[in-house]
């Protein structure tokens, strides 16, 4: 296979057959014409169904991920939804413990009503996993590095754990998209992204796949549900995905050597606390990460000396920084996450986030700098 960077350089760049276009088409049709005796000779019948722009995306993200397919879907939340619709009701989920708030909250609103029955525990921790997939877990939710601590998880060892328990291992690569690290190849059995992040990669596209190393039967289920409830993302979307990937590699390579020199400096400076970065020696996880991470990602977060309304007036003292929530674009953010995640957040409340972006590195540490005087 060719390198990443060439996958994603030529993503769905094969000339258009009528025109010889080098930018694939993007198809509006919701409906395809069929034959006389009911056949559609073209593949597509209904856009809920398939679309020929999606297909597209999904087999260049699939070939990217070295997945044997790929499903998109309307928002990662979404590709989130189905692949926990997709287990029984009653099913057991392990999940981290600092877990993606907005993913913690769709568990306890929809599922756990339902009869879902979740345990939460730090995943940094493989004796603690593996004591709780002991315990009969059907599947186990991996974030690494995780939301907004950036904990770091055995891959291997968890995906070992779960194949030995019978137990599906479900990772949420958003943070790290193919390109930092390969979940299917440590072992896990589906990988969810939220396209709407690095992937797409400038702010402007709301979507999620779920990918597989295997079409099984769950998988299938997963297939069936972005059909039948039609949380499939649209022709555009899935256009401006693709458009959007194809600069993935050198964007996140700027940005990771960007995040590693901030990571650096906001180490040693005497207002702050800590930084969560696992690039840093000084991690808990770093030796973990740095065995099956290609680089350490643009996410880090730092704990100030100060309380919450002094990380707030941080924040807003930025000039380079925008306060915003999400990340993997082309700007830099900086959030204060527990205001944004509400009463019963568990993140500590002098944590300040940040997603780095492509701006020259100097001005970020400059900005920095000045907020932290």
């Amino acid at each position: 296979m060719a390198h990443p960077f060439t996958l994603l350089a030529r993503a769905a760049c094969e000339p258009d057959p009528e025109t010889a276009g080098l930018s694939p088409a993007l198809h509006l049709a919701t409906t395809f014409e069929r034959e006389a005796d009911g056949t559609y000779p073209k593949g597509y019948r209904y856009a809920r169904e398939g679309n020929p722009t999606r297909t597209r995306l999904e087999r260049a993200l699939a070939e990217l991920e070295g997945a044997s397919a790929c499903r998109c879907f309307s928002s990662g939340l979404a590709a989130c939804h189905a692949v926990l619709q997709a287990l029984p009701a009653d099913a057991r989920i392990l999940i981290p413990d600092d877990v993606y708030h907005g993913f913690r909250r769709l568990v306890d609103v929809e599922f756990r009503p339902r009869g879902m029955q979740v345990r939460a525990v730090d995943m940094s921790d493989t004796e603690a996993v593996q004591q709780a997939i002991e315990a009969q877990i059907d599947l186990v939710w991996v974030e690494t590095p995780s939301n907004p601590l950036l904990k770091i998880t055995d891959l291997r060892r968890v995906a070992e754990l779960c194949s030995e328990a019978g137990a599906s291992l479900v990772v949420d690569g958003t943070w790290t998209t193919p390109l930092l690290q390969r979940p299917l190849e440590l072992g896990a059995d589906l990988v969810v992204h939220s396209l709407t992040k690095y992937i797409s990669g400038h702010s402007d596209v709301l979507g999620g796949a779920v990918l597989c190393a295997r079409e099984d039967t769950f998988f299938e289920r997963v297939a069936n549900i972005q059909i039948g409830a039609g949380a499939v993302l649209d022709p555009f979307s899935s256009w401006l995905t693709l458009r959007g990937m194809r600069s993935l590699g050198v964007r996140i390579t700027h940005q990771c050597a960007s995040a590693s020199r901030l990571a650096g400096f906001l180490a040693k400076h005497p207002r702050v606390n800590s930084v969560h970065y696992p690039g840093l020696v000084e991690h808990p996880g770093h030796e973990t990460a740095r065995s099956q991470m290609s680089d350490f990602g643009a996410m880090l977060s730092l704990q100030i000396d100060g309380n919450r309304d002094e990380a707030i007036e941080l924040a807003a003292r930025t000039h380079m920084f925008t306060r915003a929530t999400s990340l993997g674009g082309t700007e830099s953010l900086i959030e204060h996450r527990a205001s944004m995640e509400g009463p019963e957040t568990a993140t500590p409340e002098n944590l300040l986030r940040l997603s780095i972006g492509l701006e020259f590195v100097d001005d970020l540490v400059e900005d920095l700098t000045r907020a932290l005087a």
